[in-house]
């Protein structure tokens, strides 16, 4: 049988696993980087045979306790763990619809409300729907694209942009793969996922980790044409009115030299 996505989810996360994260030896020739088959085997309780099965895609119905298992021996966060059950077929994904691309005009309202801190609204795609006018000026206007992915994999400006441009592109990748992963056979998203596979080198080495993990509260270093350097703290927010959709809300610490830079920002996208 050919390969699945539970397979190919299997083999990457296990080759993130080093041995001495789960008290195995690692001492010794390995082979492959990471846990051996046998080894995430011995730690899920399963036998390597049915392991291997599971990884080559002849065995396609694992049960919950299985992935559970399997979810622990690799050490999955949350988001790793809600991906796995979905890749074996024991959670809901979305339904196979376009990605929606219409931002409910009240939340458009609340992200005008908040003239300091800029906002964005994107889909599982990573297309930007909507964004207040501070972060606008924050992206510098979306001159290249309106794709936050493309815009991160295929603009070379973005590699100054963001000061930590390594780890953006691997929080990107993942953020990317946990919405493939709800809608895999979402249109928008697969065009999106074969353009950067194809025009982008470095997310297609990224795309092989199998790393999925959502946004969550985290700092952003960028480095702005009009204001300099900028140090923000980003929150997310799945927006429950449209699935697929997430809120991204960025503010700078009150007394900072970045709330100063900020507030010059707000000003420069206020007079246009």
């Amino acid at each position: 049988m050919a390969p699945t996505e539970l397979g190919d989810y299997l083999r990457g996360r296990r080759a993130q696993v080093r041995p001495d994260q789960v008290n195995l030896p690692s001492s010794g020739y390995r082979r492959v980087p990471g846990l051996r088959r046998e080894e995430v085997a011995l730690l899920a309780g399963l036998s390597v045979d049915y392991y291997v099965r599971l990884e080559q895609g002849r065995e396609r119905g694992p049960s919950a306790q299985v992935i559970d298992a399997l979810a622990a021996a690799l050490r999955l966060d949350e988001d790793g763990r809600g991906h796995l059950f979905r890749l074996a077929g024991l959670s809901p994904r979305a339904r196979a619809a376009a990605v929606p691309d219409r931002v409910d005009p009240s939340l458009r309202q609340l992200m005008d409300a908040w003239p300091d801190n800029p906002t964005v609204v994107f889909n599982r795609a990573y297309d930007v729907l909507a964004a207040n006018a501070i972060g606008d000026a924050l992206f510098l206007d979306w001159t290249h694209s309106r794709n936050l992915m493309r815009i991160v994999f295929t603009d070379p400006a973005a590699r100054t942009f963001y000061m930590d441009w390594h780890e953006v592109a691997r929080n990107s990748v993942a953020g990317f793969r946990l919405g493939y992963g709800e809608a895999p056979d979402d249109p928008r998203t697969r065009q999106v996922l074969a353009e950067l596979l194809d025009r982008s080198p470095e997310f297609a080495q990224l795309w092989t980790t199998h790393d999925a993990r959502g946004k969550a509260l985290e700092r952003k270093r960028f480095d702005h044409r009009d204001v300099g350097p900028l140090t923000l703290t980003m929150q997310a927010f799945d927006v429950r009115s449209s699935l697929g959709q997430t809120l991204i809300v960025y503010h700078a610490e009150p007394g900072s030299p970045s709330r100063e830079a900020l507030a010059l920002l707000g000003s420069l996208a206020a007079t246009g």
